[in-house]
């Protein structure tokens, strides 16, 4: 099993910046696809961004590229979200999740297996 746990959400005003942390343990492996997703009210949810640790590989949906930034702490098993220049759309509850297996990499959520409990985002305009 592995476990993850998030930080970092919060409010914050459009044109605002935050920054959300993913931690795993538990039975993980060395190196591993890790990613964000999001969900906002009434709509499915979405792949933002993943990369497989230990590697400069690194995904992202079209609607954040450029404004959010996937980085990662190999060693601690954590990942992070960088999101900038935020905007009311970006209003969701964000997960982590790690890929179900040790070897691949994308942003499709059925790929994933372990998900964390989520975190709000808000952005006002």
């Amino acid at each position: 099993q592995v476990q993850l746990a998030e930080s970092g959400g919060g409010s914050v005003q459009a044109g605002g910046s935050l920054r959300l942390s993913c931690s795993a343990s538990g039975d993980t492996y060395d190196s591993v696809c890790m990613g964000w997703f999001r969900q906002a009210p009434g709509k499915e949810r979405e792949g933002v961004a993943s990369t497989y640790t230990g590697t400069i590989n690194k995904y992202y949906a079209a609607s954040v590229r450029g404004r959010f930034t996937i980085s990662q702490e190999n060693a601690k098993n954590t990942v992070y979200l960088q999101m900038n220049s935020l905007k009311p759309e970006d209003t969701a509850i964000y997960y982590c999740a790690v890929f179900r297996r040790s070897y691949g990499c994308t942003l499709n959520e059925h790929d994933f297996a372990y998900w964390g409990q989520g975190t709000q985002v808000t952005v006002s305009s």
